[in-house]
């Protein structure tokens, strides 16, 4: 049995959590070995190679650095900026944009308190921002951008921000968690070959299917640009043999003319 025979007969099945950010994919049967091969690849695109969006920096009124406080805050703001860089968005198109908060006390601030900006869209709306007493008030900026990976704020320690603008730590990665399984599943008579699982969770700005397509899209392109490089290039030991090839015609070529024109030059006439 080839290996597209095999792959003939592979299933794909899905199936869901309890919400959009959580899902099983199953696939079997895979290649004895291909268990591990596709898992460990999809696994380490999911985690670090999708697109998504965060915070990536905060101006906060009457606040010039982060270990600043604000009177009537219960949280200092080192907290504040630990709750914007875990908040999870979704950023339509590819440019940054701004999302603003103007809230007075008492009270709590989520993120539903945020100003509605039609490009962005946070993926749980409860999300805790601060505390305020009856004399408290936060008025801030938050710039979003898309990214992926991690993005410590040493990594931009060369850009300059506009004055009492806070970077941020940005994760862009919208899987939280990823976890794979590979066990022998029966085919006819052997028992072999692999059966993959793949437990995803996302923070819930993308699907389980749409992360999932994500990186099998990101594989399957990166795959196909090697092929491509490939084809156009052949190797110099390749390249070599052609010529010396070549030569060689063209010699045999020479003197296979020179043979045929010894043999039909005429004999000289005796006086």
């Amino acid at each position: 049995m080839s290996m597209m025979t095999d792959m003939e007969s592979l299933k794909v099945n899905y199936q869901k959590g309890k919400d959009l950010s959580e899902g099983v994919f199953i696939l079997e049967p895979l290649s004895p070995g291909y268990g591990q091969t596709i898992g460990h690849a999809l696994r380490r695109v999911l985690l670090s190679s999708l697109t998504g969006a965060a915070i990536y920096s905060v101006k906060i009124e009457g606040v010039s650095h982060e270990f600043s406080t604000l009177n009537g805050i219960k949280e200092d703001i080192v907290d504040i900026i630990l709750n914007l860089k875990s908040l999870r968005l979704r950023l339509e198109g590819d440019e940054p944009t701004v999302i603003k908060l103007d809230k007075k006390g008492p009270g709590v601030i989520k993120a539903k308190d945020f100003q509605n900006n039609p490009l962005v869209k946070i993926a749980d709306l409860n999300h805790h921002i601060a505390s305020l007493d009856k004399n408290g008030k936060l008025v801030l900026e938050a710039t979003v951008k898309k990214g992926f990976g991690y993005e410590p704020v040493e990594r931009r320690k060369d850009e300059k921000l506009p004055l009492g603008t806070i970077a941020i730590d940005s994760i862009f990665s919208p899987v939280k968690k990823i976890n794979y399984e590979v066990e022998n599943t029966r085919v006819g008579q052997m028992t072999n070959y692999d059966k993959l699982t793949l437990e995803i969770t996302t923070d819930g700005s993308i699907s389980v299917e749409e992360a999932f397509n994500s990186a099998l899209k990101i594989l399957i392109d990166h795959f196909t640009f090697i092929q491509s490089k490939i084809e156009k290039v052949k190797p110099k030991s390749e390249k070599k043999e052609v010529v010396e090839s070549e030569v060689k015609k063209e010699k045999t070529k020479t003197a296979t003319k020179k043979t045929a024109v010894k043999k039909e030059k005429p004999a000289k006439k005796r006086k």
